[in-house]
């Protein structure tokens, strides 16, 4: 058959098999019952213009915000509504209704153009989204990056800020003291500095281990997305979710192939 490209999370068997690798109890709504729920995760870098000396990466990372506007528009006038992953972790684990076609906006790294341009297109269209926050370089005020002003002025508006460590740095064959440190230190930092308690997790370059996994659920994340996509969408846990990615090819009209999502492999 052809795989679809979405979050396909699922009671006992399917796409994606979430089977309690998290507490439900403690997180919200658990009553301990997976549920199925379809919702596409797309995952956008920088929203900017591109630089005249931009290399191959730079240019795959970069959405133009003329380009943005119009995936924007593309999802109000199709009638998609966009939601939070902790209301995609609630309507899992309790059976919380979602709008009509749900959809999850992320963005990584938190660059300063989510701030000066991805906020307020958010903001215009009535959409919010989640932005994973890598918190040491906003503790250096880093310029390029989002500030703790920012940050919290953003989460006061209703954006999910949330965590993507705190050096940005891989998590695959790390000792735990290190993993412990960029896991639960930009909890604590995004806490502190902005009074969101982050339960949400990219994972740096989407590289992690086995050890990851165990250090992410100890320290209570509830979901975390990877960079994974295609024939990875079979997966066992929560702290294992795909995205949709949105590149520098990505023009005006391509959001809707992305979400048809018809141009996967068979598997």
């Amino acid at each position: 058959m052809r795989w679809t490209y979405f979050i396909m999370l699922l009671a006992a068997a399917g796409l994606l098999c979430v089977k309690g690798t998290v507490d439900a109890q403690r997180a919200p709504g658990g009553d301990g019952t997976m549920r199925r729920i379809r919702v596409p995760i797309l995952m956008y870098h920088y929203v900017s213009p591109l630089p005249a000396d931009a290399d191959d990466t730079r240019r795959d990372l970069t959405i133009p915000p003329d380009v943005f506007a119009a995936h924007l528009q593309y999802l109000t006038d199709e009638g998609y509504h966009t939601i939070s992953l902790y209301q995609l972790y609630d309507a899992l684990m309790q059976g919380t209704t979602l709008p009509p076609k749900p959809v999850i906006l992320t963005f990584d790294d938190g660059y300063l153009d989510h701030y000066t341009s991805v906020f307020p297109a958010l903001q215009k269209y009535g959409f919010t989204g989640t932005f994973f926050v890598i918190t040491g370089r906003a503790d250096a005020g880093d310029p390029a990056y989002l500030s703790w002003a920012q940050i919290d002025a953003m989460a006061q508006a209703g954006m999910s800020m949330e965590a993507h460590t705190k050096s940005h740095l891989t998590l695959d064959a790390r000792d735990r003291d290190f993993l412990i440190y960029e896991l639960l230190g930009s909890q604590e930092s995004l806490q502190a500095h902005a009074n969101v308690p982050a339960r949400m997790l990219s994972y740096p370059v989407g590289r992690y281990d086995d050890q990851t996994l165990q250090i992410t659920r100890e320290v209570d994340y509830w979901l975390a997305v990877t960079t994974q996509s295609g024939n990875r969408l079979v997966s066992t846990s929560p702290l294992e979710l795909p995205r949709i990615r949105v590149n520098g090819a990505t023009g005006p009209t391509g959001i809707a192939y992305l979400l048809r999502g018809d141009w996967l492999d068979s598997n």
